[in-house]
């Protein structure tokens, strides 16, 4: 067998690289008992399908408009509270388990909910599942304790609940008649359930209990939340410019009637009839203001939650990566056409022995890079059904945990601007570079309309991107959207 060449792409990573980053107050949280579910493991005389669990949810969340209850009392039922404002307290929905369920594992009790997200308030398949797992372990932490639920619930609310059911025991032959789930509510549409009460310090502290932290649904749920906010973001600007178009009509028809009466067009008692109606669209402009506002702080709050969970998650993969580690990255050279490629492999700091190896053997070794506490690299060849992407590396069993759709240009290297990934795209039809944005799941976010060289480099300052033309000369770019200056 060929000796290896090996290169070294990053040291140890340190604890004390992430002090900065906010602590979640453990004094707060020593207190809590672990969110372990006792399941029923033994054999089923009747096995229901997935499908046919998850249409008892689905089925609830089809009845769901225009009612405040559907379902069953002494089955599956759902409690739809929504009521006027009071103060910071939030509506909720109440999903109810019958003496007669039969419910007796948490994956079949996340299974109903997610078919009731799904049919009640349109998510998709995996953006419900991921809520359902985290409305489980929130109901989990929360069970029995009255104080939060009245401090964080509208009275409707409160009035549908009682102390002793309020929330999700740990043991599955106390849900039948005994358990009121809490879905929280939010401002509707992609955020119809209130993700930021669901995401709270306690539950996040939760989650790190697993063995893997957590760290694949916290990802994903940052993903959710950061939809969240781009959503609202969407909508209030439209809405700016719709409110922008209406006061501008409203203006020309006060102008226009003002004229009419002048030239006597239309009587005082008609022009004092179209004003009154024009004060009223007037207030329903100042209502959609607020609206439109309302939108923009949510979107905002939505941006500093995803950030700070973001921050939060990176944290606990360095640690993660740290302490189970304890190594050195680095890239063995296997093959040097048509670029430099590999295996990434972990060692032993203090003897120089290798500890873990990739069975990805098509690593762009000049590519690996480490950014969060992840690993991101270029990976992969054109050779029949293969392809070059970037790649997410899992930092333990050093697989690949997650691939970009989009074909990237051999050579290209990568660059990582705050939460921007940036790298060289192909047209392998037209064999033509472009210069393309990816966000943190790997996905295409925007790309230059001006071709640029194969070899280009990437250097973002003062704000601007500076790369090269198909001809070399020098291109600045928006590092935003990539459109040109």
């Amino acid at each position: 067998m060929p000796k290896c060449k090996f290169i070294i792409a990053a040291i140890l990573f340190s604890l004390t690289a992430v002090l900065g980053y906010s602590q979640v107050n453990k004094d707060e949280l020593q207190d809590l008992p672990p969110v372990v579910f006792i399941n029923y493991e033994g054999p089923h005389a009747v096995l229901d399908t997935r499908e046919q669990i998850r249409q008892i949810g689905a089925g609830l969340g089809q009845q769901l408009e225009g009612r405040t209850q559907i379902g069953t009392l002494n089955r599956y039922f759902v409690i739809h509270c929504v009521s006027g404002p009071e103060g910071n307290k939030i509506d909720s929905d109440i999903m109810g388990l019958g003496v007669d369920t039969g419910v007796d594992h948490i994956r079949n009790l996340r299974v109903i909910i997610q078919g009731y997200l799904q049919t009640a308030y349109n998510y998709s398949d995996k953006d419900a599942a991921l809520l359902a797992e985290y409305i489980t372990i929130y109901n989990a932490v929360y069970r029995g304790n009255w104080d939060y639920f009245t401090s964080r619930y509208k009275t409707q609310v409160i009035s549908n609940l009682t102390k002793d059911k309020a929330g999700l025991s740990l043991r599955y032959d106390e849900w039948p008649g005994r358990t009121l789930l809490v879905i929280p509510l939010g401002i509707g549409g992609l955020s119809s359930i209130d993700t930021s009460t669901i995401t709270d310090k306690k539950v996040i502290e939760e989650m790190r209990k697993d063995d893997d932290q957590g760290l694949p649904q916290r990802r994903d749920m940052v993903n959710l939340i950061e939809r969240e906010a781009d959503k609202a973001e969407q909508q209030a600007k439209t809405q700016r410019e719709e409110i922008k178009q209406e006061e501008k009509q409203i203006t020309q028809e006060r102008q226009q009637v003002q004229q009419d009466q002048e030239q006597g067009k239309i009587t005082p008692e008609e022009a004092k009839q179209a004003n009154e109606e024009l004060d009223r669209r007037q207030d329903a402009v100042e209502q959609k203001k607020e609206d439109t506002q309302k939108l923009e702080d949510f979107a905002e709050k939505k941006t500093e939650e995803a950030q700070q969970q973001r921050q939060e998650i990176a944290q606990d993969q360095q640690n993660a990566i740290a302490q189970e580690a304890n190594g050195v990255y680095g890239v063995t050279i296997e093959k040097t056409a048509p670029t430099q490629m590999g295996r990434l492999v972990r060692i032993n700091p203090a003897d120089g022995k290798e500890i873990k190896r990739s069975p990805l053997d098509t690593i762009h070794s000049r590519t690996v890079t480490f950014t969060g506490g992840r690993i991101l690299a270029i990976a992969g060849e054109h050779k029949g059904q293969g392809a070059v992407r970037i790649i997410e590396l899992n930092p333990t069993s050093l697989e690949m945990a997650r691939q970009g759709n989009d074909d990237i240009k051999v050579g290209s290297l990568l660059w990582v601007n705050g939460n921007y990934i940036y790298a060289i795209t192909i047209d392998n039809a037209k064999n033509e570079c472009y210069l393309g944005r990816f966000n943190t799941n790997l996905e295409l976010q925007a790309k230059s309309t001006v071709k640029i060289h194969t070899d280009a480099s990437v250097t973002i300052q003062q704000g601007q991107l500076l790369t090269q033309r198909a001809d070399g000369t020098a291109l600045l770019l928006n590092p935003a959207d990539l459109s040109g200056k």
